[in-house]
């Protein structure tokens, strides 16, 4: 077989050590550990403490891991796509100082920002530079130090969010392994409900705007519920249907770990048995673009090769689709 799809081939991680469970919440806002966990499944998260590290720190780390275990050469990677929702700063590239970090100084790097579906869109990207023959290694990594724009008195958004970093490696493959299709939408009637208001060029940042605490994320949290559930769900089934997939054909679904009953929901528009269905909400919240390479990360010794597996998610503005993917190696 001469077609070249694109594999993932290796996978690394990274989370901070602290961590901030609900017990500790509930000492800085009014709420419970049985309300968030019913509500959301997360038991607790992990948080970037030290002021002077960004996201970067976190992508740097994640993808010296892959490095390390894959024993990879950094010179030999050709692209760095960067998807994170918390750039270091507003204009300088978090990915382009990622790849100088890290010794990959011969590869080209960009940040992509497509809220919580970053990461998904990213391995779209990945892929086709892959697939077009021109790049043969392409390192894609998804990080997010979500608590730099969490209000920690809002108890609508600071119970959900985490920091964390997940990197996969994506290489050519002439088996037929690695991504099979993908369903990938976007739809700007979301804008209003999931944001953070001020430091854009609408709204540019003044004394006002950090005064009235509009630089933190807000959402309207039963909308996003909403659409969230209804998307996610709708484009898992659409996949597998485009696909001629069934229940029984899928080994794993990987979908954004933003709430339980989000998840849930999607796995039973799937009639996915709950074995199938990967999670580790409960440990990290929603690290946002990390979360679909943290559920690699934390559960690649269950992948075998050729293994059927199904990422979905949804984001902010709104952005949202579904990945059908053949795994391509078996851990060693």
């Amino acid at each position: 077989m001469n077609t070249i799809t694109a594999a993932i081939t290796a996978v690394g991680g990274y989370v901070p050590d602290f961590v901030l469970s609900n017990k500790v919440l509930e000492t800085m806002v009014d709420t419970n550990d049985e309300w968030i966990t019913s509500r959301t499944g997360i038991k607790e998260r992990r948080i970037l403490k030290d002021e002077d590290k960004g996201t970067s720190y976190l992508a740097i780390m994640a993808a010296k891991d892959l490095l390390a275990k894959a024993n990879i050469d950094p010179l030999e990677i050709d692209l760095l796509i960067m998807a994170t929702a918390t750039p270091d700063m507003p204009v300088a590239s978090t990915g382009v100082y990622v790849a100088t970090e890290i010794g990959a100084i011969n590869a080209f790097s960009y940040d992509l920002q497509a809220a919580c579906s970053s990461f998904l869109y990213g391995m779209s990207a990945a892929a086709a530079y892959i697939q077009s023959g021109r790049y043969k290694k392409v390192l894609l990594i998804g990080a997010d130090k979500m608590s730099s724009i969490v209000d920690y008195t809002d108890r609508s958004t600071c119970i959900i969010f985490g920091d964390g970093a997940g990197a996969v490696l994506f290489e050519p493959n002439y088996e037929g392994l690695g991504l099979q299709d993908e369903y990938l939408r976007s739809d700007g009637v979301g804008r209003d409900f999931l944001k953070i208001p001020a430091g854009g060029s609408l709204v540019p940042t003044t004394f006002e705007t950090v005064k009235d605490n509009r630089h933190n994320i807000i959402q309207d949290g039963k909308t996003v519920f909403k659409y969230a559930v209804t998307n996610m769900a709708d484009a898992s089934e659409l996949i597998l249907k485009r696909n001629n997939l069934t229940n029984d054909d899928v080994d794993w679904l990987v979908p954004h770990q933003a709430n339980k009953r989000i998840i849930d929901a999607t796995a039973s528009r799937m009639n996915l048995e709950d074995s199938k269905v990967l999670m580790n909400i409960e440990k990290y919240g929603n690290t946002t673009s990390a979360t679909l390479p943290l559920v690699l990360y934390d559960f690649e010794s269950l992948f075998k090769k050729g293994d059927t597996i199904i990422f979905a998610a949804f984001g902010g503005g709104f952005t949202w689709g579904s990945i059908y993917l053949k795994w391509a190696y078996d851990k060693k």
